[in-house]
């Protein structure tokens, strides 16, 4: 059974930051994510995951100035140093929060750069953020984005992925599977979940079209979500949508999982 968590950038957004914690406990969640701690103190966060029995199933390093538009620095050169500080104030968190996956946003390609040079650029800050995270045993990820949602961005797709892994060929590089940009951007899911599941560390869920609650576009969660079961996932399903009306109203959805909630070593969502 998948163990869902909240990302509380996109659920219980009524409620200020530090309060969706206490949200996501009481609808059921045993885990959170969010893109970004860093607007908090690392230690108000873990008081409120202690406090509700939350675990923190991931976030992302330091993406640069996101209000800028900036969506990740990984492939920028000459913000190496500014990339490598970022890993090390996330690894801190992480540690804070006793969090054992971080993403790293690849970043949108400057008009008119050579990609050739942006993923030597990535490589390079790949292999750097892999081996400092395996020194405090924490997974590295990279996620796919659609161009759609995110016009520019480097990596859309999971074969890109799979081959800058088998590029790196550390094994502290994983895969951040999010089926709502998979579907956008390459569809046959199923195939694609299969061809990468060894190599997948955490699930990002939504529907198509309108990136909402599972149930109210076209993907047919029930049964990929079965799928994953059967090929063995045991990590966090993170989820990732925009309700249609409330949070609450679009949890229905999850009502099959919580009824057959003692199946699993972790019976959370």
């Amino acid at each position: 059974m998948p163990n869902f968590s909240a990302n509380l950038g996109f659920l219980f957004t009524e409620l200020p930051f530090l309060d969706r914690f206490a949200a996501a406990a009481r609808a059921g969640f045993k885990g959170v994510e969010f893109a970004s701690p860093y607007e908090h103190g690392a230690r108000d966060i873990a008081r409120r995951l202690a406090d509700h029995g939350l675990t923190q199933a991931l976030f992302n390093l330091p993406a640069g100035d996101w209000a800028a538009g900036e969506r990740g620095i990984a492939v920028l050169s000459g913000r190496e140093a500014e990339f490598r500080d970022g890993v090390s104030r996330a690894l801190d968190y992480a540690e804070e929060l006793g969090c054992a996956r971080l993403n790293c946003l690849a970043g949108i390609a400057p008009p008119g750069a050579d990609r050739r040079v942006l993923e030597e650029t990535f490589v390079a800050n790949l292999a750097f953020a892999a081996e400092a995270t395996r020194g405090r045993r924490v997974k590295l990820l990279i996620e796919p984005i659609n161009t759609r949602d995110m016009p520019g961005f480097f990596l859309n797709r999971s074969d890109e992925a799979l081959r800058l892994m088998e590029r790196l060929r550390s094994d502290n590089l994983h895969l951040q599977a999010d089926i709502y940009h998979m579907q956008v951007m390459e569809g046959d899911l199923a195939r694609r979940l299969e061809a990468a599941m060894t190599a997948i560390a955490h699930i990002q869920i939504a529907d198509n079209p309108g990136r909402h609650e599972p149930g109210s576009g076209e993907i047919n969660y029930a049964f990929l979500l079965a799928l994953i079961d059967r090929l063995g996932y045991a990590g966090w399903v993170g989820c990732e949508y925009l309700p249609l009306t409330t949070t609450e109203a679009g949890l229905a959805w999850m009502a099959p999982y919580r009824d057959r909630g003692g199946e699993s070593e972790d019976s959370s969502f």
